[in-house]
């Protein structure tokens, strides 16, 4: 969930996320149109579908037991590798080494404070050279939570990153009709692609396309003229 979402947003969909699917095995059992259901809000909803992905290869594959080591985890849908370590570091306590956008500001804010273009190749040695790896878990906390602060404070550092992204508008984008689309659909669970395009505000080929790419994805079924969540 906090990939790409600010943690102001996340905890309350993550404490009512996590009460309705407890567990691995609930959230594998539970039928997409639900869990996006629960999602609705978020943004980004690829991650629903992958979380829904993992869940159902974690309890196939590993007796419903998230790996302990991250090259299992880097097989895992949506995980890549600094995702896999710092669910090793948070889950687990093991002292790996990753960067997220709080630890990249707080080392460029310390070592690059005159420098742009900052890759992530020159900040992990750093990283590594001070982690405390007696507890990694409460280190990374720290980071993360000094990174979080320096940004209400002065100019993001992160921003001298070669990895920053400025997120582009929301509104008329493709996310926005994705997302409306799925909340319809969530709502209304078999309705035709016309009944679709009618509920929206947006041009009708635009809608038809993204139908489209729902259906490649896997969020969607297509069957004559309905639409239905997986």
């Amino acid at each position: 969930m906090l990939q790409q979402t600010q943690v102001s947003r996340v905890i309350e969909k993550y404490e009512l996320f996590t009460r309705t699917f407890p567990t691995v095995e609930s959230l594998a059992q539970a039928p997409l149109r639900e869990i996006l259901s629960i999602w609705q809000g978020l943004g980004y909803n690829r991650r629903a579908l992958v979380l829904k992905k993992l869940a159902d290869i974690v309890v196939s594959r590993f007796d419903s037991k998230i790996p302990a080591n991250a090259e299992n985890l880097r097989n895992l849908p949506g995980i890549g590798e600094a995702t896999a370590h710092a669910i090793c570091a948070f889950a687990f306590n093991q002292p790996v080494v990753f960067v997220e956008t709080n630890i990249r500001s707080v080392f460029i804010h310390h070592f690059f404070p005159e420098e742009t273009n900052i890759r992530d190749a020159e900040i992990l040695p750093l990283v590594s050279q001070t982690l405390d790896s007696r507890n990694p878990r409460k280190w990374y906390w720290a980071l993360m939570d000094y990174g979080a602060a320096l940004k209400k404070n002065m100019v993001n550092p992160a921003r001298s990153s070669a990895h920053y992204q400025k997120q582009t508008p929301f509104e008329g984008s493709n996310r926005e009709i994705r997302g409306r689309i799925l909340q319809t659909l969530v709502k209304n669970p078999r309705i035709s692609e016309e009944e679709l395009i009618e509920k929206l505000p947006f041009e009708a080929e635009a809608v038809r396309r993204n139908v489209r790419q729902l259906v490649r994805e896997g969020f969607l079924l297509k069957r004559g003229a309905h639409v239905t969540v997986t």
